[in-house]
């Protein structure tokens, strides 16, 4: 069940494409709400509203926000739109896309018989977070490369949420978008992973592109509960399509669960239950008590029965970061806590920028 509120907006607190943040006024109480305006249209001061309260009522952290539902001050609302793919379907919110696949698009020939993405770099991640450091690092160290970032369904959906999204593109650290499965709002739309590395290669001409969800992660405290397994299914998508798969592996010293200690168990599930096929990974250096950490981890797991461990300086991830003013967090810690986090994500993108120039294969 969700929760309905009926709310005045109060005033409109930022805007930025397809996202408005306003705050709300209802039942004698305030809060942030957020307008997507690909679903509701605009909303202004004043307006009344229909907000979802679910959320908040359970106490999210990310998500956690009232989201507007309808505007009561629309009579309908209509906005005629190519495509015939609809995405959150079968749901009230039910939105229609232009897929790139579909016959109506100009990209459709180019995709008809795509089943290769050609040797492609693909730099995989599970989390949001990872995203800016691997981007960053990409431009700084392939200035002209051309970067594309696909978005799965695995967290946030609507692809405005992201604010770390706005600012890579805004500083031209990801040239397009790309949105797969449910997920809704890229400069392309895409049906599934497979047709996502498709249309990256063919459709946005990327030389590398950056697969991961949204914000936010769905997690259970279980082994195969949790949304970041999907990791291991691209790494199978990216080689059955003979493209280079390099996963970002999730290493923390400061989170204080167990789990997520060293190589966080959603890694190793990833690449050793999830994956069927080789991928690289990509390890920072890091100070040696750290390092036997990982390595006793990694052993422990046999992940390098399946995949290729490689260790590479990315001690620039963090100077490269501060340069573009980009300062991402993860579960609300920076890089000055969870540097080996971000260092990570660099080395990917040292390693997919190797492959560009030639040094790896």
């Amino acid at each position: 069940m969700i929760t309905l509120k009926h709310a005045r907006v109060l005033e409109v607190v930022r805007k930025r494409p397809g996202y408005i943040e306003v705050n709300v006024e209802f039942d004698g109480d305030n809060g942030r709400a957020i307008c997507y305006t690909a679903l509701i249209g605009e909303v202004s001061r004043g307006d009344e509203v229909v907000i979802n309260t679910t959320a908040v009522d359970v106490g999210l952290g990310t998500g956690g926000s009232h989201y507007i539902l309808w505007n009561l001050a629309r009579r309908s609302l209509e906005a005629p739109a190519p495509g015939h793919i609809m995405k959150l379907r079968y749901t009230p919110l039910q939105i229609k896309c232009l897929a790139a696949e579909e016959r109506e698009s100009p990209h459709h020939e180019a995709l008809r018989d795509a089943s290769s993405i050609g040797g492609m770099p693909v730099i995989i991640g599970t989390l949001h977070s990872q995203l800016p450091a691997a981007a960053v690092m990409l431009r700084k160290l392939m200035p002209k490369a051309k970067i594309t970032y696909i978005m799965t369904d695995g967290a946030a959906l609507p692809l405005a949420f992201s604010e770390t999204v706005a600012r890579l593109k805004e500083g031209s650290f990801i040239d397009i978008t790309i949105t797969i499965g449910h997920a809704f709002g890229g400069d392309l739309e895409a049906i599934n992973i497979y047709s996502g590395l498709a249309i990256a290669k063919y459709a946005a001409e990327a030389d590398v592109a950056i697969v991961c969800m949204g914000p936010g992660i769905v997690g259970t405290d279980t082994k195969l509960g949790y949304t970041g397994i999907e990791q291991g299914q691209i790494v199978n998508a990216v080689n059955s399509l003979g493209g280079v798969a390099i996963a970002v592996p999730r290493i923390s010293f400061a989170d204080k669960r167990e789990r997520h200690l060293g190589l966080s168990h959603h890694t190793i599930t990833a690449l050793k239950v999830a994956a069927t096929t080789p991928a690289v990974v990509t390890f920072p250096v890091i100070d040696a008590e750290k390092t036997s950490i990982i390595e006793e981890q990694v052993l422990r797991a046999e992940i390098g029965h399946i995949h290729r461990i490689e260790t590479l300086d990315a001690s620039e991830t963090r100077a490269a970061l501060d340069a573009a003013s980009i300062r991402p967090t993860t579960m609300g810690r920076g890089i000055e806590e969870e540097p080996e986090f971000f260092m990570a994500a660099g080395a990917a993108a040292i390693y997919a920028a190797r492959i560009l120039v030639g040094e790896e294969s």
